[in-house]
C-alpha cells in the first residue's frame, strides 16, 4: 500500500511528452491510475481500445487477489492493494494536505451521502466538485470544464469498469495536474449502502468470496474469469517453462 501511494506521489517516469520527472511536477496530462482485476484484463483480450488504455495508463496496481495469485505463479510476489484502501487513503492525505478532491459517478443520492459520510470522517476534507454518473455524452466536455474550474487535485470516477478507465483515458489530458483514479463501487460502499466484507475475509484474500455470497448477482461477473485468468498463467508459465527445457 505505502509503495502505491509513494508511486503517486514520487514516481518518476515519462508521462505524455513530459521528460522523467516526479508526477507532481509533470502538467502534461492527468495522471490515471488503474485498480486492475482479472475481469479488466479479460475484457482487454476482447477490447484493444480497452487495452490500450490499461497499457497508457500511468499507474496500475493490483486490486483484485486474482492478480496476486497470478504473479505469484509467475514467481512475483506483490502486495495486493484493494483499490477503496488505496482511495481512502489518497482521500486521507488530501484532508492532511489541504489539496481539493471531486467525485465523478453512481447515483445522486448514493455520492450525496458518500461525501457527507467523508466530510464526517475528514472534517478538513475539501470537496469541490461532485457530480452523479448520469449524463449524456454530449454533457461530458461541460463536466471537464467544472471539474477544472473546481481546482481539485484528486479525481475519483465511480462509473464502474470499463466505462470508468475510458472515461478518464479520454480526457486526461484535459485534466493536467490531477490525480484520476477509477474506483468502481467505493462511492456505495462510502456511503453505507453497501457493506465491505468482514476483515477476517480480507485479510485472507477472500473479500471476493463474500461478495459473491451477498451478492448473488456477481456471480456471472467473477465466474468463470477468474479460473479462467488463473488457468491461463499456468498455461503461460508451463509453456514458458517447456521452452527453456
Amino acid at each position: 500500500m505505502e509503495y502505491a501511494l509513494s508511486e503517486c506521489e514520487n514516481r518518476s517516469r515519462r508521462v505524455g511528452n513530459c521528460p522523467p520527472q516526479s508526477l507532481s511536477e509533470c502538467e502534461n496530462k492527468g495522471i490515471q491510475v488503474v485498480t486492475i482485476n482479472p475481469e479488466m484484463i479479460a475484457f482487454a483480450k476482447k477490447n484493444s481500445e480497452f487495452a490500450q488504455v490499461l497499457h497508457s495508463a500511468e499507474l496500475v496496481i493490483p486490486d483484485g487477489v486474482g492478480i496476486k495469485l497470478g504473479m505469484k505463479l509467475k514467481g512475483i510476489d506483490i502486495e495486493q492493494v484493494p483499490g477503496i484502501e488505496f482511495s481512502k487513503k489518497i482521500i486521507e492525505r488530501c484532508a492532511q494536505e489541504g489539496k481539493k478532491i471531486g467525485l465523478l459517478g453512481a447515483k445522486e443520492e448514493v455520492i450525496q451521502a458518500a461525501a457527507a459520510n467523508l466530510k464526517k470522517e475528514f472534517p478538513s476534507l475539501e470537496i469541490t466538485f461532485q457530480r452523479n454518473g448520469y449524463f449524456q455524452e454530449s454533457e461530458e466536455l461541460e463536466i471537464i470544464e467544472k471539474i477544472k474550474a473546481s481546482g481539485v487535485k484528486v479525481l475519483f470516477v465511480a462509473l464502474g469498469a470499463p466505462k470508468q478507465e475510458l472515461f478518464i483515458a479520454k480526457y486526461k489530458e484535459n485534466l493536467q495536474n490531477m490525480l484520476l483514479v477509477g474506483v468502481g463501487g467505493s462511492f456505495d460502499v462510502w456511503a453505507g449502502k453497501v457493506k465491505r466484507a468482514p476483515l477476517i475475509f480480507r485479510k485472507c484474500g477472500c473479500e471476493w468470496l463474500y461478495r459473491v455470497v451477498t451478492q448473488p448477482s456477481r456471480f456471472k461477473r467473477i465466474f468463470p474469469t477468474l479460473p479462467l485468468f488463473l488457468f491461463e498463467v499456468i498455461m503461460e508459465v508451463r509453456n514458458k517453462t517447456n521452452a527453456q527445457v
